[in-house]
Formats: C-alpha cells, sequence, structure tokens
C-alpha cells in the first residue's frame, strides 16, 4: 500500500503549490485543447460519437464540442476523441503520448457537475497530467513497444485524478478510483491512422470520469490496482522503470511540447529541419533521415492511402517541406494528398534509418542536391522555448484552425480570472 503512497500525495496538493511555470503551460494546453476540438468537429469520428451521444441521451450535465451537453462520462468521450481527430494537440514526449484530449476532457466534465472554477480545473490537470507523466515512465517504453498507447493508459489514469480531485476525492477514494482505472485503462498503437486512434483518447477521458465517480459512490477496489501484485505495471510492461517518483523541485509537465504541424509530432523534427536548409523540391536527389528508432513504427509509411495516414508518413511530408506546402494546416491532409504524383515519385528518393543515439525529440540526416552537393539538417525540439513565444505560436495555430474565432478564443483564455467550469465549457463551440 506504501508504493502508491507519493501519487496520492500529488493528488492532494494544493493548488497554490504548484509552480507558477507549470500553471502556465496548463493555461496553454487548455487553449490548445479547446482549439483542436473546435477544428475537430467535423472529423468523422466526432459526427459518429456525437450520434452515440444523441442516441443515449440523459441528463445534460457537460458541454460537448459542437454539439448539446450531455452526461459527463459520454461529454468526456465525446470531447476526448473530438480533440484528438486531427492529431493535432499536445505532446509530452517523455509520456510518449498526449495529455490534454484525455485529461482536460475528463477535467470539465466532471467541473461542470462539480461547480469548480476554471482555474481549478487547470490545476487539476496539471497535477493529473504529471502524474500521468510519472506513470508513463514508470510503465516505460517496453510498454509502448509492447503495443500500447500511452494517451490511453497512462492518460487514462491522469484523468482518473484530475476527475476525482474536482469531485472532492478522499485518500481512500482516491486510491480506489486509482485502482478501478487499472482494470480500465486500455488503448492500442495498432489503431494509428484511423478513428480508432482518437477514439483512445476519448475513452481514457471516459475513463477517468467513471472511475473517480464510482469511487465517490462507494465501490471498492484493491488497495493498490497500478503497483500491486497482478496490478497494472505488473501486466503491462516486462520492463518497468525506476519507482514512482513525484516532483522534487521541476515538474516534468514544463516539457509539453505544442504541434505547430497538423501531423504526428514524431515527423516535426524532420519538418522543422528540411525547412531550414532552404532547398527546394525540384533540387532534392535525395533525401537520408535518422530518426531514434521507435518512430519507425509510428510514422514510416511508405505508401499512404489517405490523407490521416499522410500525417504519419516520412516520405510524403518531407516533400511537403521542400515543396513549401502548408503543413499548419489541417485541411491540407486530404486523401487526394496521398495520391498526389509529385509526392510519389518524390517518395521514392527518400531514405529513413533507425539511430539510437538519437533522442525521441531529434531528427537528422543529409540531403544530396540535383548536382551532386550535400545539405547536412538536424534539429532537436528539445530546446525550451519562452511561455510568451509559445503564446504567439498557439495563437498563429488558433487563427488559422479557426480564423477570427480563433483570435477570440485566444482572448477569452488570455485570464481565467472568475471564470466558471460552465462559462469554459461554453467555449467549447455553438451546436451544428
Amino acid at each position: 500500500m506504501n508504493a502508491i503512497a507519493p501519487l496520492l500525495d500529488l493528488a492532494a496538493l494544493p493548488g497554490r503549490d504548484i509552480p507558477a511555470q507549470t500553471m502556465g503551460i496548463a493555461r496553454l494546453s487548455l487553449l490548445d485543447w479547446i482549439m483542436c476540438g473546435r477544428a475537430g468537429v467535423a472529423e468523422p469520428v466526432s459526427g459518429i460519437l456525437r450520434a452515440m451521444a444523441a442516441a443515449e441521451g440523459g441528463a445534460p450535465q457537460s458541454s460537448v464540442f459542437g454539439s448539446a451537453r450531455a452526461p459527463a462520462r459520454m461529454a468526456a468521450l465525446v470531447n476526448g476523441a473530438t480533440s484528438h481527430a486531427l492529431d493535432y494537440d499536445d505532446t509530452h514526449f517523455a509520456h510518449v503520448g498526449h495529455l490534454s484530449v484525455g485529461i482536460y476532457s475528463a477535467a470539465l466534465a466532471v467541473g461542470e457537475t462539480a461547480g469548480a472554477s476554471a482555474a481549478d480545473i487547470c490545476a487539476a490537470f496539471a497535477i493529473g497530467g504529471e502524474a500521468a507523466i510519472r506513470i508513463g515512465l514508470l510503465l516505460g517504453r517496453a510498454h509502448y513497444e509492447r503495443g500500447f498507447h500511452q494517451t490511453a493508459t497512462a492518460g487514462a489514469f491522469g484523468a482518473t485524478i484530475a476527475a476525482g480531485r474536482l469531485l472532492g476525492l478522499d485518500r481512500c477514494q482516491m486510491r480506489t478510483a486509482i485502482g478501478l482505472c487499472a482494470t480500465r485503462a486500455t488503448g492500442l498503437r495498432c489503431h494509428f491512422g484511423t478513428m480508432g486512434k482518437p477514439y483512445n483518447a476519448g475513452v481514457a477521458a471516459a475513463v477517468g470520469v467513471e472511475c473517480a465517480q464510482l469511487a465517490l459512490a462507494g465501490m471498492t477496489a484493491s488497495d493498490d490496482g497500478l503497483l500491486g501484485p497482478n496490478g497494472y505495471v505488473a501486466t503491462h510492461t516486462d520492463a518497468p522503470g525506476d519507482e514512482l517518483a513525484m516532483p522534487s523541485g521541476a515538474w516534468l509537465l514544463d516539457d509539453m511540447k505544442y504541434k505547430l504541424h497538423a501531423c504526428c509530432h514524431g515527423t516535426h523534427a524532420m519538418i522543422e529541419a528540411l525547412k531550414a536548409t532552404g532547398a527546394a523540391l525540384t533540387n532534392v536527389a535525395q533525401i537520408h533521415l535518422r530518426t531514434n528508432p521507435r518512430w519507425l513504427t509510428v510514422c514510416d509509411i511508405k505508401t499512404p492511402r489517405t490523407g490521416v495516414e499522410v500525417k504519419f508518413s516520412y516520405a510524403w511530408l518531407a516533400g511537403m517541406a521542400l515543396r513549401g506546402d502548408a503543413t499548419g494546416n489541417d485541411r491540407t491532409f486530404t486523401d487526394a494528398l496521398a495520391a498526389d504524383p509529385q509526392l510519389a515519385e518524390f517518395a521514392a528518393r527518400v531514405t529513413v534509418t533507425g539511430d539510437a543515439g538519437l533522442t525521441d525529440t531529434q531528427a537528422a540526416g543529409d540531403i544530396t542536391t540535383v548536382d551532386g552537393g550535400t545539405l547536412p539538417f538536424a534539429l532537436d525540439l528539445a530546446a525550451p522555448i519562452p511561455l510568451d513565444a509559445l503564446k504567439r505560436s498557439l495563437r498563429s495555430k488558433a487563427e488559422t484552425l479557426l480564423g477570427p474565432t480563433g483570435s477570440s478564443l485566444c482572448d477569452d483564455l488570455s485570464s481565467l480570472g472568475g471564470m466558471g467550469a460552465n462559462t469554459l465549457g461554453a467555449l467549447l463551440g455553438p451546436d451544428l
């Protein structure tokens, strides 16, 4: 029972003890989550889940992107999938996944039922996000390589802790909620490139709401479903990381990265590095890209069939970067793009190899030009970016995705002030 104690301590941490930098990141992720959700309402997976929510009905407890209110658990499901539908949301490389889509979707859904403030919801996200990262590290790379989707697995625990915090769970109830999550958290990488991937995020959010609500209602669970015998870690990884360490100074959430290209984050270092060379597509004879080996099973689709699959294709994205395509605009990634003859021809010139000497955030390689010259390229996304610079980048992203609505959204969230959960929920947008 003592192994999980640090996680319970984190879950109960007073909001005033969360560092200002970490809360700044939490507010940026709130903006990023809402803009991605509003931009994702027209995606097929979003429509399917909204239709399911409408058919099931129930108490209109919580806000839903582009739709009428729904029961908290269903709202979390729809919002988690909708905000991940474009695969354009924040990423944490240590966590090996996306945090806001599962955790904010659960936190807002529960926060509206509990009468929480927007600031409370941000604090719950910070706590839940930090917990998810720490659990992700505990599960280790072996968990991911085994085929699990950390956004949905470790992320579900973060969603549960955030929701439980907003519902006021005591220490014993929080332990129960985490134990219940251990029997519910799931999500597989085999769905990447399909609607199943954003659905995973929605499931994580819904699990968080469900487990917190059941713990509050008196449901029982094992003393430690996460770290105990036959618990989640014991059954879901062959090579667990170090013991569950909680923040003692720097918070890992501060390393959150935001997508400025509407494709898999594992491709962004390559895109930025290629753009920085100034090379033009027509002047490139060959590209040799080196990347961390884990990305080879994620974003190296050789012949994409759809616009979604293009987002996971180094070869296609390399051509787009050098051609000057608007990779920051999700509307660029149509199914017709997968049949683009120029990109299809260029893809054969791109060689991708794994290099264990590179981290998840790095890309390197060289371009051979048509006249036989060589242009080396390299970039590391881990380089820190000041909060003010991140704010400017996210405003530009919001305006690209949503037009004037994006600017208004940034203004509305510039200071949460005394904003309540329902006012925050109204920013998810009007009915379609």
